[in-house]
């Protein structure tokens, strides 16, 4: 993809369509030259810009692997599950259709959740799990269960 815009957006929805590179129009007649022939091989592109953009987005958040560590460790991955569609936004009835569960037991999962974690409401479990790495933004974060 070569385009004018620097927009994370862009970004994001070029290479989720499938795009091997991602090039800004001020790139050199050598940077483009070189990108086409990385991208012919095989192998994937971004300018420097979008790159170190990226890398102090990734740095941002928790270390890889961490997200169980600290009180989420407490969670089995059932609760771990419903925090994330808590965190989607999705209602009990909709986590209980997705997870196929009763919202009875949705409910459960939800009251042991904010007791383990020392929370007050659905807000703060939705604040954490994106907090502490459970989820991350632009991840799957407006799937619906069917």
């Amino acid at each position: 993809m070569l385009t004018t815009f620097n927009l994370d957006e862009y970004v994001y929805h070029a290479l989720k369509a499938g795009a091997s590179g991602f090039l800004l129009k001020d790139a050199s007649r050598e940077q483009l030259a070189d990108a086409v022939h990385a991208v012919g091989a095989g192998e994937t592109l971004l300018a420097p810009a979008i790159t170190r953009r990226l890398i102090e987005d990734f740095c941002r958040g928790p270390a890889p692997g961490t997200a169980a560590g600290g009180p989420a460790g407490r969670l089995s991955e059932r609760e771990l599950d419903v925090v994330r569609m808590v965190a989607q936004g999705l209602s009990n009835a909709e986590i209980a259709a997705g997870l196929y569960l009763s919202e009875a037991t949705v409910k459960s999962h939800i009251a042991r959740t904010l007791a383990k974690l020392d929370l007050r409401d659905r807000v703060q479990i939705a604040v954490y799990a994106y907090e502490h790495g459970i989820v991350r933004p632009g991840h799957g974060t407006n799937a619906r269960p069917r």
